[in-house]
């Protein structure tokens, strides 16, 4: 017994202690999953899963915290651009619209003009006490940066930190969460000459390039890897095609899009999106089906995207208030998202995406 308990004990411990935070159950679940315990936890989260509440109304207003509502067709540029337009107002999936529901809010700006818009919206009539964050980005006024985590990847010579240290914040505007563990995300992750995994053709994959821009799409089919190209972070397949949403998102729910919490098909999920005129989407939200998530991005105008991450201690989209320009001070989109605010101003475990202003 001591000849088993003393390694296991070892290897526990390092798990619990590491960087990159999370709360003691998350890294006990995270080291069996990655110690052949996987259907241990399964069962575990299926005794205590609850199931998605039918009917009711949201706990939180729609309306959004104090921040800018955007106004209506008004263009920033002296030639008309629809990248700089507030996006269209988004129609509630659950009937009636509630107060501040699909209005665009302005969540950050780049020089006075508006980079990234956020709303509310219910994607179900059934479960319709549940809300999903929508975001939509300017790439136009935007740098996307992919950084790794401190567990997955893990250690390498990425060349860039897994957190945003303090004297590196000024023009932080948004940050949100990767995708699966390496291990099981289909593909691979590269960042900075550095590999984890495999780089597998067909996988969905979000690219980024020196420029700060991003492009989504199938690996070595509509994306490849190029001299430009700095990042790559690959995460299953893709759930809007096209501007259509794939039969594909209906079938081996578990199978093939996560281990959920107790294999239930309702869990916090996200997803990233591109739109025909070149916005990028991030959805997130409670209670979401493969297909609700993928009809969300349509619905917000992603004609290809992606799943990122599922279950609830990985989903975080935080906006950044800019009352010190040196440090920015994190709001979460969402108000019941499991993360803090202050999530990636300390190593994180798992990668994740940082966005600046140009």
């Amino acid at each position: 017994m001591v000849v088993i308990m003393v390694p296991v004990s070892w290897s526990v411990g390092q798990a619990l202690t590491m960087t990159g935070g999370g709360s003691i159950a998350e890294r006990l679940a995270e080291w069996a999953r990655d110690h052949y315990l996987g259907p241990v936890i399964t069962l575990a989260e299926w005794v205590v899963y609850t199931p998605p509440k039918v009917g009711g109304k949201p706990s939180f207003s729609l309306a959004g915290p104090g921040v800018k509502v955007a106004a209506p067709h008004a263009h920033h540029s002296a030639k008309p651009n629809p990248v700089y337009a507030p996006p269209a107002p988004l129609t509630s999936m659950a009937g009636r619209a509630l107060p501040g529901e699909g209005q665009w809010r302005v969540l950050g700006s780049v020089n006075g003009v508006p980079a990234i818009y956020g709303t509310y919206l219910r994607p179900s009539r059934v479960y319709s006490s549940y809300v999903a964050g929508i975001v939509s980005m300017n790439p136009s006024l935007l740098s996307f940066q992919l950084r790794p985590g401190a567990e997955d990847p893990g250690p390498g010579n990425w060349k860039t930190p897994d957190y945003i240290p303090a004297g590196t914040r000024r023009g932080l505007l948004a940050t949100f969460n990767g995708g699966f563990k390496i291990a099981v995300c289909g593909g691979g992750f590269y960042l900075n000459g550095v590999t984890r995994g495999t780089l597998t053709p067909g996988v969905a994959s979000v690219v980024y390039y020196r420029d700060g821009q991003i492009a989504i799409g199938n690996w070595d089919q509509t994306v490849s890897m190029n001299s430009n190209v700095v990042g790559v972070r690959q995460n299953l397949h893709l759930i809007v095609r096209n501007g259509h949403v794939p039969a594909s998102v209906n079938y081996n729910v578990e199978a093939s899009w996560g281990a959920t919490l107790g294999g239930s098909y309702y869990v916090w999920r996200s997803g990233l999106g591109i739109t025909k005129d070149g916005r990028v989407i991030y959805v997130y939200g409670p209670a979401l089906d493969v297909r609700e998530l993928a009809d969300l991005l349509q619905h917000a105008g992603a004609v290809t995207a992606m799943q990122l991450d599922i279950n609830p201690d990985w989903m975080s989209y935080m906006y950044y208030l800019h009352p010190q320009r040196a440090n920015p001070r994190p709001v979460n989109l969402l108000p019941d998202q499991y993360q803090p605010p202050y999530r990636y101003y300390a190593p994180a475990s798992r990668d994740f995406t940082a966005v600046y202003a140009k």
